[in-house]
């Protein structure tokens, strides 16, 4: 579903991936672990079309998005929920939702995305700069679902939320994979969570995937190890 062939991005003169190989199939939830500044949000802002690539190539679905534009990788069927969330603070929850159906012929936003939420239908008219960190993720992500996304991309979705709320957006993240079959690419610091939602984990480092793993044959200790400082 999602194929990313020899990948270099850099900012200016300065490289910041060095030919990233990463693929991820239907159905398949992938963690790209790694401290800060290591490249995972260097990386999802590539896959997403923020950042230009320098070379190497990017597929959804069998489809080359390498060139195209953000807006036009969502409607081929990627969407993107940023590091911090990025929620339009004087919007009301059923706002910003309907902002992800801007493109859609109905604005009315399907029952399963308050289903998966329960705490977004009950606070559907509170302004998104009301929510909590935790209730601000889980409405990014709900934004992120109502465009139909074949690949879900995750920048650090845990950052700053308590753990109970930690564990609800893990199990959301699994009930949509059931749901509708989809692609879910999450850059984490939190092992626990990845290994609560992942298959398959890699880790970045110096801008390189310098280690992948299968969830069930996992050396956590090691991957412990590049997380640490």
């Amino acid at each position: 579903m999602l194929n990313v062939k020899d990948l270099h991005v850099a900012y200016g003169q300065s490289e910041a991936l060095h030919g990233i190989d990463l693929h991820a199939k239907r159905n398949e939830t992938v963690a790209i672990m790694g401290r800060n500044g290591m490249g995972k949000t260097t990386l999802f802002k590539s896959l997403i079309g923020i950042l230009p690539v320098r070379s190497g190539s990017i597929e959804v679905d069998g489809q080359e998005v390498t060139k195209l534009e953000s807006f036009q990788r969502v409607a081929k069927g990627i969407a993107y929920v940023p590091q911090g969330r990025m929620i339009f603070p004087t919007l009301t929850v059923t706002e910003n939702i309907q902002t992800g159906l801007e493109n859609a012929r109905s604005q009315r936003i399907p029952d399963e995305i308050y289903a998966l939420f329960p705490v977004l239908f009950e606070m559907r008219h509170r302004k998104g700069g009301n929510l909590s960190g935790g209730q601000q993720q889980q409405l990014a992500i709900a934004r992120a679902l109502v465009t139909n996304p074949k690949v879900l991309l995750l920048d650090e979705p845990t950052e700053g939320i308590q753990p109970s709320i930690i564990k609800d957006i893990a199990r959301a993240l699994n009930e949509i994979r059931k749901l509708r079959e989809i692609t879910i690419v999450v850059s984490e610091q939190v092992l626990s969570f990845a290994l609560e939602v992942a298959d398959r984990l890699f880790v970045i480092e110096g801008g390189r995937l310098v280690h992948e793993s299968p969830r069930a044959g996992i050396d956590a200790e090691r991957i412990k190890q590049f997380l640490s400082v």
